[in-house]
């Protein structure tokens, strides 16, 4: 069996900028990919990079570390990522408070400014001013999320990398070490293993017998081919049902039907927003479903209709475009802050994923994590660590395990008074 000091599973955006970092520190580093065409949710991104968006001393500085990275990252990998900044529009639907939807992002790092819909007109000419009660602005970074995805892989050959694309089914296990990962073809023995899969690290981590608060939503966006059309600013709801969403569905009082087949935890929810690309192509979405089962057979047409439906409203020129559907998955965590660093009781196993605003601060998160990994203490690593999960998950297994239990005893109560009668 080859061995290796990491392997990173996973070869989105996450695992590639990983893998290169840990390459940069030394180690010897495989990467494995399930799918040699891309089909996760790096490939089916907007690529907007929120680096505005910090909330607290740590989201603020991974977001400042971000966009900085992504500034020289082009020159560094010596591959265009197509880096550029844009103006990002939030919209208001048509009666809404527009100061009040303007003072939820008080409190963020760098305010967005509240526009009058004939000012949000004047900066999106295609919007439908009649569908909207203002928009909020401020300046947004964006890439191309493939052309970044595929410079770090190549960064990475550089340094001496294995990129090998395989379905990893298992871990091959030392006691309650983790030392390698089995693959429908071979396994590979290693110190490390990092679980880099996006929307499939829930299931992969499963696999180890591991819970650490990664979820996933099923989203399904649609893609244009390059138009004459041209879209300015990359829009996008003020009010993000997504987040909702997530929060709803990772609650502990319904985490446990995350683990049973053929779940939908919650209603489908429908953000409606648009990009387009330095090749003309647009990107419009999205539609987000929280479904247990990663391979659940959903209604593309009835999707497709929606989607159209939600963007006609806002950018009515778009809805009618031939396009292609697409879905993928996306991973979240529990409290909306990444989930990174060594799983406690399962050496050998680590984790990077549920990250809210992956592609603004993974090249300063993988960089932290590589440094780290080389023995260097980080405060952003411990902070972000999968422990806080599993700490919880314990009290939440002691808790339901004291209910049963009394739910136990007062139902043989319950029988024995009925044997008394």
């Amino acid at each position: 069996m080859k061995s290796y000091d990491w392997i990173v599973v996973g070869g989105g955006i996450t695992g590639a900028a990983l893998s290169y970092e840990l390459a940069k520190k030394g180690f010897a580093v495989l990467l494995l990919e399930r799918d040699a065409t891309m089909q996760n949710a790096t490939r089916f991104s907007y690529g907007g990079l929120a680096y505005w968006s910090g909330t607290t001393d740590l989201t603020r500085q991974l977001c400042r570390e971000g966009i900085e990275r992504h500034r020289h990252l082009s020159a560094e990998l010596d591959a265009d990522t197509e880096f550029r900044e844009l103006d990002l529009l939030l919209t208001i639907d048509a009666g809404n408070d527009a100061e009040k939807v303007a003072a939820n992002y008080a409190h963020f790092a760098i305010v967005p400014q509240l526009l009058s819909v004939a000012e949000a007109g004047e900066l999106e000419p295609l919007l439908n001013k009649s569908a909207i009660a203002g928009a909020l602005t401020v300046r947004h970074g964006h890439i191309s999320p493939t052309s970044t995805n595929k410079a770090y892989c190549q960064g990475f050959l550089r340094l001496g990398g294995t990129i090998e694309f395989a379905e990893v089914i298992g871990f091959i296990e030392e006691g309650n070490r983790i030392s390698g990962v089995k693959t429908v073809q071979e396994s590979y023995t290693c110190e490390n293993t990092v679980i880099c899969a996006g929307g499939r690290s829930r299931s992969l981590l499963k696999l180890a017998g591991v819970s650490v608060g990664v979820y996933f939503t099923r989203t399904e966006i649609l893609e244009t081919a390059p138009v004459d059309l041209k879209l300015r600013t990359l829009v996008m709801p003020a009010v993000l049902k997504r987040f909702e969403l997530e929060a709803k569905s990772s609650r502990n009082e319904v985490d446990f039907l995350w683990d049973e087949p053929g779940k939908e935890l919650l209603s489908p929810i429908l953000d409606s927003g648009a990009i387009q690309f330095n090749d003309g192509s647009l990107r419009i979405g999205q539609l987000s479903r929280t479904l247990s089962d990663l391979n659940a057979k959903v209604d593309r047409e009835t999707s497709e209709r929606a989607i159209r439906a939600g963007i006609g409203k806002v950018l009515p020129d778009l809805a009618g475009l031939p396009a292609t559907w697409h879905e993928c998955s996306v991973a979240f965590s529990a409290d909306n802050l990444p989930v990174v660093g060594p799983i406690a009781d399962r050496p050998g196993l680590h984790v990077f994923s549920g990250l809210s605003n992956p592609l603004t601060i993974v090249p300063a998160l993988a960089e932290r994590f590589a440094k780290a990994a080389g023995g260097e203490e980080d405060r952003a690593i411990e902070l972000l660590s999968p422990n806080r999960f599993i700490a919880e998950e314990g009290r939440r297994k002691k808790e339901e395990g004291r209910r049963k239990k009394e739910e136990g005893r007062r139902k043989k109560e319950e029988g024995r008074r009925i044997d008394d009668n």
